[in-house]
């Protein structure tokens, strides 16, 4: 592949249509409400991605081209040091290659991130098309929540960044299904999901893991961010809907794999459920513990 012939259109173009495929695609599947938000949401998002890619492509240009020079006089100057005293040329030889060994590297390493970068946003690309969605309530699915884990797992491998994740269960929900229908609780299925998208920052993921269970991954946040996140967002589903959510977060750890991470934020739901619902308990892999309003600052 010539790395010269890189055109910042590409990913660009390759955006839009991920977002224009989207969003036409689901044209017939919500009602006219919720496709205007999800529109208007997964719009940013799309717009968001291009910038990324566009700054990434950018960066990798100028700095390519920067080097390039580099190279060019390098090449010349190796070239002059073949009609020179032979008794210096090696001398000479290891001081121009010094000179042009530190850029090098920096380049490489350079290089090596913008390649982890662009692994995520083409996993952020991928939860634009339709079979990376849920059919019910809109949200991404278990492929893309994969496809998430993996890319933040190559992120934190190489740079050591951290993230969270949340996991949330609707409280009895079983009952609600037994007493108002399922239609019922598909509704509210679909206006959680709504609920979660609109809360949630524009670089979270958010998934239906399954049933009534959704998870949300965060990128570059902690145990305790998290936490307040997850705990606001408790609050906001018992005030504006008429049922409550119970949660469990944990935050990526060394030796962490996908499945360890998920089994600490179950477990910590799973704790949250023990201690009577509608609360958020986090796991910092020793103990865990109730996130209160406090924390928050919220009043709930």
């Amino acid at each position: 592949m010539d790395i010269w012939a890189l055109q910042i259109p590409i990913p660009l173009a390759l955006a839009v249509v991920a977002a224009l495929g989207y969003l036409f695609g689901r044209r017939t599947r919500f009602s006219n409400n919720n496709l205007l938000f999800r529109s208007q949401r997964e719009l940013r998002r799309a717009q968001l991605v291009a910038g990324e890619l566009e700054k990434i492509v950018c960066t990798v240009q100028k700095k390519l081209g920067k080097h390039h020079a580099s190279i060019s006089r390098f090449k010349e100057r190796v070239e002059q040091l073949g009609t020179e005293r032979q008794e210096t040329a090696w001398e000479d030889l290891e001081r121009e290659v010094e000179v042009i060994l530190k850029p090098t590297l920096q380049l490489a390493n350079q290089i090596a991130g913008a390649h982890d970068e662009i692994r995520r946003q083409s996993a952020n690309l991928m939860a634009f098309t339709e079979v990376r969605t849920d059919p019910l309530t809109g949200v991404n699915n278990r492929r893309v929540l994969n496809d998430t884990l993996d890319a933040q797992f190559a992120l934190t491998t190489r740079y050591g960044t951290r993230f969270s994740l949340a996991m949330f269960d609707i409280d009895h929900f079983k009952k609600i299904n037994d007493k108002e229908g399922h239609v019922f609780g598909d509704r509210m299925l679909q206006d959680l999901a709504k609920l979660f998208d609109e809360c949630v920052r524009e670089t979270d993921v958010v998934v239906r893991y399954g049933g009534e269970e959704f998870v949300v991954v965060m990128p570059q946040t902690d145990l305790q961010g998290a936490g307040i996140f997850a705990e606001r967002l408790r609050a906001e589903v018992e005030r504006r809907m008429a049922l409550t959510v119970s949660g469990g977060v944990a935050e990526s750890l060394d030796g962490d794999t996908k499945d360890s991470l998920i089994a600490r934020a179950d477990n910590a739901l799973y704790d949250a459920k023990a201690a009577g619902r509608n609360r958020i308990f986090r796991d910092d892999d020793e103990h865990a513990e109730v996130v209160v309003e406090e924390e928050t600052g919220t009043t709930g």
